[in-house]
């Protein structure tokens, strides 16, 4: 691993004019561990700890500039910033997150003996000399998360801790350490005292590694996952039906390893994870005939209420609910038609149907099913490709309202998107319909029956617009389709 060029700078500038200066926190960790397993990762960030006063290091650094409380300059040099941060002491922690007063701290040992964990606690100079002084190296050669100093004190200071301690043993497949997981049992609650943002981004970042399945395993293990995804929890212990050899909570589990191992986006990974979160509650009957009615629906619902809660920007909320809602679609080769398969990419939008065959291929590795992508999935994604240039929306008729009102002599109002419902129905059916000499003839029909004939007319093609077959009680058929 290369130190960049702009922070051996800043270390030997700080050290001419007689300060300490040291590089800290995760890129030296990664640099011990590619010293220790060749572990491959140059980090994107390289931060600076030293003895000098903020004000020091401006009168070193002019080009700096300094708008932190919590001590930290940034540095630029040519077209690089680096944060470089007096040595501090922190006192009382009242939201369990920032420390209410920041003091400047007479050694590097007492800066260090702050920090989170002890592999996160090493510096090293400009000559890559290791300083250790809470045995990280240690630590990162058993493969150990372990506080520095007392578990109990480093959560009480920021409670997000305990989540960042189940994310770095998951992204590094490490073990965390007896007295840290039994401190984060016992401080589990004071979770609640983080934001629900800073939570979702750790959460991302378990859900995003290549160990996710043990994060969500480890966050239940720990009392933590009740903070974070409570829903989930419902799912464990419950038993499904014939067609699936592991409980809901399993499932969930191994359809997200499935995700995982196939490097699957964020979007795929939640949905896979997400995608039965409600059969808990639609269960019915015990055992191999138990059924879950409608879970897939109720599940948008849930998932849409999970998101939000843990602020998912809104774009992201609503794909990942509709990979839920629609991740039961029925498929036959033989009894499903063009027609259907344009409904179903009208629901999901075409540029969201290959993460919904993704998930459904993790779905079926869930349940215990040996092949991913049998023959007929991979024919739907024939069809799918075959339909994409179709008309799937009232967007994409050859008429528009403004058509509807020349020709019916109508002002805007609800006629006129009861009658593109019906036009749109038409053309879902048979493409070959959307010509505009044929869908003006069609306004010129509907626009003289009654008020009544052309609403009930609107509904029957609105119901069969949205209408994607999802029927559980052809579960065998449709989810399970081994071949």
């Amino acid at each position: 691993m290369i130190i960049p060029k702009e922070v051996k700078l800043i270390l030997q500038k700080l050290q001419e004019a007689d300060f300490e200066a040291y590089i800290v926190g995760g890129c030296v960790r990664d640099f011990v561990l590619s010293e220790v397993e060749g572990f491959d990762h140059t980090p994107n960030d390289w931060d600076v700890t030293t003895n000098a006063k903020p004000e020091e290091i401006q009168k070193v650094f002019p080009n700096s500039f300094y708008e932190n409380k919590f001590l930290t300059v940034t540095v630029q040099i040519d077209d690089k910033e680096v944060e470089v941060t007096t040595y501090r002491t922190e006192q009382g922690y009242s939201d369990k997150r920032h420390p209410d007063e920041v003091k400047y701290a007479k050694t590097l040992q007492e800066d260090l003996s702050r920090r989170d964990f002890t592999i996160n606690a090493i510096v090293m100079d400009e000559k890559k000399k290791i300083t250790d002084l809470f045995e990280g190296e240690k630590d990162l050669k058993n493969k150990i998360i372990r506080t520095v100093g007392l578990a109990g004190e480093r959560f009480n200071e920021d409670a997000l801790r305990m989540l960042r301690a189940v994310r770095f043993a998951t992204a590094l497949g490490f073990a965390i350490e007896e007295n840290t997981a039994n401190a984060i049992k016992e401080k589990s609650i004071w979770l609640e005292a983080v934001s629900q943002e800073r939570i979702r981004d750790e959460f991302v970042k378990i859900i995003m590694s290549d160990n996710a399945g043990k994060g969500i395993e480890l966050l239940r293990e720990l009392g933590l996952l009740k903070y974070v995804m409570p829903e989930l929890l419902e799912n464990v212990g419950i038993g499904q039906n014939k067609h699936h050899k592991f409980d809901c909570y399993e499932h969930a589990v191994k359809a997200l390893e499935y995700a995982v191992k196939k490097d699957f986006n964020l979007y795929v990974r939640l949905a896979s994870l997400l995608h039965d979160i409600a059969k808990p509650r639609v269960k019915v009957g015990e055992g191999e005939n138990s059924t879950f009615y409608n879970h897939e629906i109720v599940g948008a619902k849930v998932t849409f209420q999970i998101l939000n809660r843990l602020k998912f920007p809104k774009k992201d909320v609503e794909k990942i609910t509709k990979l839920v809602r629609y991740h039961l679609f029925y498929y036959n080769v033989d009894e499903v038609t063009e027609s259907s398969v344009r409904r179903l990419v009208r629901q999901v939008g075409l540029d969201s149907m290959e993460e919904l065959l993704q998930v459904r291929q993790a779905d079926r590795i869930g349940s215990g099913v040996p092949k991913a992508e049998p023959y007929k999935l991979r024919h739907l994604k024939y069809l799918v490709e075959k339909v994409s240039k179709d008309p799937i929306s009232a967007k994409m008729l050859k008429v528009n309202g403004e058509i509807i009102m020349e020709i019916l002599k109508i002002k805007p109002g609800p006629k006129i998107g009861e009658i593109l419902d019906v036009l749109l129905g038409y053309v879902l059916d048979d493409p070959s319909k959307n010509n505009k000499e044929f869908l003006e003839k069609e306004i010129a029909r509907l626009g003289s029956l009654s008020d009544v004939e052309l609403q009930n007319l609107a509904q029957k093609a609105d119901l069969e617009i949205g209408e994607v077959e999802t029927k559980e009680d052809n579960m065998v058929k449709a989810k399970y389709w081994v071949t």
